[in-house]
């Protein structure tokens, strides 16, 4: 962060990762991006339908301002558990899309009216809510988009094997699937080594 503009920087930073988690899509079929890939169901479009509806609920409520859109979090109806990370088959993947990017012009919107000692309170973060800064919920946002890149990452492996950002800052070393095959039978002599009696 620099002294100049930290509000700048924490946006670079969380428009990094939602960079990441939209890039996962690309090149997949609709059921690719749907379907669940871990025991709990960790999906690509999921994860995008969740953090857009994150975005929305944590620069919003917390501040004073309106949610904008339909949210279940905020319906007062009952909500179906998880019910934020998949998609209906009436869901398409351009308007889960569009809400997510919806959801950074309002909350970029947010962080650049407001300081970043602006005082909120997140109403589902324990009794009465947490009493909280714009400063915060941006770190918490931040964090909790970088972590779902880091699912998505894994997932998109699961499906294709396309992996990392694929891009600059990359830290994957670019080798062939034979290096690789050695590479996990390496860790795997390991790890069966290291629980051995």
């Amino acid at each position: 962060m620099t002294v100049e503009d930290p509000k700048a920087d924490l946006l670079a930073y969380l428009q990094e990762a939602r960079d990441v988690v939209i890039a996962k899509l690309d090149g997949l079929s609709e059921y690719d991006v749907r379907r669940p890939l871990t025991p709990t169901g960790t999906n690509l479009l999921g994860l995008v339908k969740h953090l857009g509806l994150v975005e929305i609920a944590y620069f919003s409520v917390p501040f004073g301002r309106p949610v904008g859109r339909p949210h279940p979090w905020f319906s007062g109806d009952e909500i179906e558990d998880n019910v934020t990370m998949w998609a209906a088959a009436t869901e398409s993947r351009e308007d889960v899309l569009a809400g997510y990017r919806s959801a950074w012009t309002q909350v970029d919107a947010v962080v650049e009216e407001l300081p970043l000692d602006t005082v909120g309170r997140v109403p589902w973060w324990g009794d009465g809510g947490a009493q909280v800064t714009l400063h915060r919920v941006l770190v918490h946002v931040i964090g909790e988009t970088h972590r779902h890149a880091g699912h998505a990452d894994i997932v998109r492996e699961l499906i294709d094997g396309s992996v990392g950002n694929q891009g600059v800052g990359d830290d994957l070393p670019q080798r062939d699937e034979t290096w690789w095959r050695d590479y996990r039978d390496r860790l795997e002599a390991a790890a069966r080594q290291a629980s051995a009696p």
